[in-house]
């Protein structure tokens, strides 16, 4: 049977000072492990000699959590026959290599185990370690190893057996054997090994109790030869409590060791008393030294441990140095096998022993009453390949993942057989057993992940190697043999056994049922079979399980034999119950959007299912889901339009309360080509508050005129000749202006001067008086004559020449599209721009002038630049309007003036879209 191999570093090519290669020669919960020299080159070698020539079973390499190699490579060394075992006399034959994950996914917390299945003999073990993964931790790019184990068998001469006590031991088991031939099963497995030599179980227990347990382990396997069952039932329990001590006091040890460094010496006091305490009293509890037997009588005697840490003093000495009568002999007492279970004794329950002292309210008692007093089997617990090595420095949650790559030129794999299936198992796997024989089935049981892969994989190759000859019948049965296998693979926790599943499972729809024309029917059946395993596992906590599962879902839909029965549609859409964990739900409403991308309303998915799916994904209380369930409402609205809102509530102002409703109906709109109802409103009100400034101006301005008209007020030069503000407002939204009339008569010189300021009738921008100057004929003004006016190219509307620039950049619809030269101050398309910057050749703004925006030339400063450059006789010549204001002829019927007495800003520009 594969025992632990003792080892020593013989040789390393590189370390660092303070994690030395020696590092490797022990395990325990505070191993340093080896790290590489500081920029080291590429690969890196560690050699370790076995004490004796041994066959190679299984070798583990614990990696450090950051300091992680990309590759680890495997050379088992042998010495020829008669040549002295030395490093330089040894040959290596390349076993292969395993890959290491870069952690990234644990955020480099986490320490990767690989336990690699060899067959192989010789004296030297070498690992050749590839470059580092490079990570934001690994300052100096090297490679740690933690710790490495080594499992096998000793290669024994025969003489070798003269000398050996294991030898009488194992004589003794091969007698006992020959009077039981039950018990062969027990001992006679070559290929088993003992979770007490796994790498895990030293790297998480206390060393004294490790040994501890080692040594009650050996004292079972002898209580079964002697066929002392209740013995055998104690010690088993007793190690079982003993590990969970083990791992406390493993976890104690770290955090001592953690606090010397930190120098908090009270610190490491207290946990070092509080570990000696805590160790007596689960001595105390659990009678370890009756159950030792060390004297080998069956009535336990009390006995001496010897402490495996050096240094640290014996714990149970005061334990056997019970003083006893001086001149009578001890009463005899209970053999072991008529004894109760070893318990914590509690003082409660017995009022003449004082209550024990707890130095600690946070040290636990490691063992409970109420677990004790229940008879029935403890629940199974997880292989020991399976289990996970915690970092206790950084306090991680460390997972162990079997290689995820076979190691090349090697005879990896576990050879012998399975351990038996239970009769529960039997009957839930009868119908699988009738099929593949029960071998095959017991290994996809197996505690062992590498036996259930290769039951995957066996079954894989006899279902491809099925003759096309064989029944119709017989294929089916066979076929619905392996989904019961592949269900309990698919839930599976190990990678490796996940994908030998989907392999198994693709082979299948898309190979097998072609080839021995499988009904569509049962074709149905192994999809709606699989799939709640798939869904299931979309929701695991690992990464990768999930988008493999998701992602073959979807191939599923797509291949030939599935995609026309519809069935993966169907059931994906079904909405699911809003107490769904977030990763099983997200994961749904992900497959969803995958189908729909890949088919959208086609294959089985339609407007209707879709949205009812995603309507109900919107009231989950996860964001993650909501998000995900928004995003394909989104995508539906853009392919289908409007009918998307039949399946959504009223669009209105109650709704639009609730945010999730508003952005949804928000970017309906703006898919729709309309501005949302909050830019609306916003705008709204901005106008608003614009006009009733400007209206409020206007107003005071008209009562100082009104007051100056009619004589109650003093002509004022600075309201007469006040520049006209610049607006862009609507000409809708301008106030009408009244006829001034002087409430008395006034002389001919006062009625010029009065007529001067009748305001009625003019353009307030070009200054120009008529009579037919309405409200209407005004706005035909603005639209089509006004000189200082133009109509933009974009919005159509009309506004100041003066102020063209500011209305590209600010205010007209197209303001995105145009940016501002720094050098004319000119807005030009941002399609044009970088060639305009980089050309230069723009006439340069100056300023303390005017820059006209139609002929870029700079003109003379203030409003009076303006109506010269723009109406004047030698104006711009870009503004086509300048020649017919110079040519207008007085209309028919009316008389026409100029004037520039109401020029100010008393009147807004209009603003008018084109009809």
């Amino acid at each position: 049977m594969p025992v632990k191999l003792p080892y020593r570093v013989v040789h390393a090519s590189g370390q660092d000072d303070a994690h030395r290669v020696s590092e490797l020669n022990y395990h325990s919960p505070l191993t340093k492990g080896w790290q590489s020299s500081r920029y080291c080159l590429y690969p890196q070698d560690i050699v370790i000699q076995l004490d004796s020539r041994s066959r190679l079973r299984k070798v583990q390499v614990l990696s450090h959590q950051f300091l992680i190699a990309t590759k680890v490579e495997f050379f088992v060394g042998d010495v020829p026959d008669g040549v002295t075992v030395t490093l330089d006399n040894a040959r290596y034959t390349r076993l292969g290599y395993v890959s290491l994950s870069d952690n990234e996914k644990t955020g480099f917390k986490a320490r990767e185990l690989k336990s690699v299945q060899v067959d192989a003999v010789g004296v030297f073990l070498k690992l050749n370690i590839h470059k580092n993964h490079i990570n934001k931790f690994n300052l100096y790019n090297q490679v740690g190893i933690i710790a490495v184990n080594v499992i096998g068998d000793p290669v024994r001469s025969p003489l070798d057996h003269l000398n050996d006590m294991n030898f009488y031991e194992d004589d003794k088991k091969r007698k006992a054997m020959e009077n039981d031939p039950s018990l062969e099963g027990l001992f006679n497995r070559p290929d088993y090994i003992s979770p007490l030599d796994d790498l895990a179980f030293d790297m998480y227990q206390d060393p004294e109790i490790a040994q501890l347990i080692r040594r009650l382990e050996k004292k079972k396997q002898e209580a079964v030869i002697q066929e002392r069952y209740d013995y055998a039932k104690k010690l088993k329990h007793t190690i079982q409590e003993l590990q969970k001590v083990g791992e406390k006091l493993g976890k104690y040890e770290v955090e001592k060791r953690q606090a010397v460094e930190d120098e908090d010496y009270d610190k490491a006091k207290l946990k070092k008393v509080q570990m000696d305490e805590y160790r007596l009293q689960v001595y105390k509890d659990l009678n370890v030294n009756d159950l030792l037997e060390t004297t080998g009588s069956r009535h336990p005697q009390p006995v001496f441990l010897e402490s495996v840490r050096q240094p640290t003093p014996p714990r149970l000495m005061e334990l056997s140095e019970t003083p006893s009568p001086p001149r009578s002999s001890p009463p005899p007492r209970t053999p072991y096998d008529d004894r109760p279970l070893p318990a914590i004794r509690n003082p409660q329950k017995s009022p003449s022993s004082p209550p024990p002292v707890i130095p600690y309210e946070e040290r636990p008692l490691p063992i409970h009453n109420k677990d004790l007093a229940q008879p029935a089997t403890p629940p199974p617990k997880t292989p020991y390949d399976e289990r996970v090595i915690p970092t206790y420095r950084n306090k991680p949650t460390v997972t162990e993942e079997p290689i995820d790559q076979p190691l090349e030129e090697s005879n990896a794999g576990i050879t012998g057989e399975p351990e038996p299936m239970s009769e529960k198992e039997m009957r839930e796997a009868s119908s699988a057993i009738d099929v593949f024989g029960e071998p095959l089935v017991s290994k996809a049981y197996s505690k062992t992940w590498s036996y259930r892969e290769d039951a995957l994989l066996a079954v894989y190759k006899q279902m491809q190697e099925l003759s096309t000859s064989t029944s119709k019948d017989e294929a089916k049965t066979m076929m619905r043999a392996s989904i019961f296998l592949i269900k309990r693979a698919i839930e599976d926790k190990v990678y490796a056994v996940f994908k030998a599943a989907l392999n198994l499972l693709k082979m299948i729809l898309t190979e097998y049922c072609q080839k021995h024309k499988i009904p569509r029917q049962d074709t149905m059946f192994v999809v709606e079979r699989t799939l709640p395993s798939l869904f299931h596992k979309s929701g695991d906590t690992a990464q990768r399980n999930r988008d493999d599962a998701k992602s073959f879902i979807v191939e599923m839909a797509n291949f030939p034999e599935v995609k026309p029965t519809h069935v993966v549609p169907h059931e994906c859409v079904k909405p699911f119950k809003l107490t769904m964990g977030q990763r099983l739900a997200q994961s749904r409403c992900e497959i969803v959007e995958m189908l729909y991308n890949d088919f959208k309303l086609t294959s089985g998915l339609t407007l209707d299912s879709v949205m009812h799916f995603n309507t109900n994904a919107l009231e989950h209380n996860n964001n993650q889901v909501r998000e995900v369930a928004e995003r394909m409402i989104k995508e539906l609205y853009r392919d289908q339009g409007p009918e998307v809102k039949e399946y959504l509530p009223a669009d209105d102002e109650k709704t639009r309360k609730n945010t999730l409703w508003r952005q949804l109906f928000e970017y309906f709109d703006k898919v729709d080509g309309k501005p949302s109802k909050t830019d609306i409103k916003k705008q709204k009100a901005e106008e608003e508050a614009k006009k009733q400034a400007e209206i409020e101006t206007l107003q005071k301005q008209l009562k100082t005129l009104k007051d100056m008209a009619s004589g109650k007020q003093p002509l004022d030069e600075s309201i007469v000749n006040e520049q006209p503000k610049k607006s862009t407002r609507k000409a809708e939204n301008k106030p009408k202006l009244k006829q001034l009339q002087p409430k008395q008569p006034a002389t001919k010189g006062e009625e010029d001067e009065v007529s001067v300021y009748n305001i009625d009738n003019i353009c307030i921008f070009c200054g120009e008086r008529n009579e037919s100057f309405t409200e209407e004929g005004l706005d035909l003004h603005y639209w089509k004559n006004c000189p200082m006016l133009k109509r933009c190219a974009n919005c159509k509307q009309v506004v100041e020449i003066a102020s063209y620039t500011d209305h590209l950049l600010s205010e007209c619809e197209s303001k995105a599209t145009y940016s501002r030269c720094s050098r004319c101050t000119e807005a030009i398309p941002k399609s044009e721009y970088d060639q305009h910057v980089a050309d230069k050749a723009c006439n340069a703004a100056k300023p303390s002038m005017n820059h006209c925006p139609l002929c870029h030339q700079n003109i003379s400063a203030g409003e009076d630049g303006w109506k010269d450059h723009l109406m004047g006789k030698d104006g711009c010549k870009q503004n086509p309007r300048r020649l017919l204001a110079l040519n207008k002829q007085p209309p028919q019927g009316g008389k026409t003036t100029t004037t520039t007495a109401n020029r100010g800003k008393t009147k807004p520009l209009a603003k008018k879209k084109a009809k």
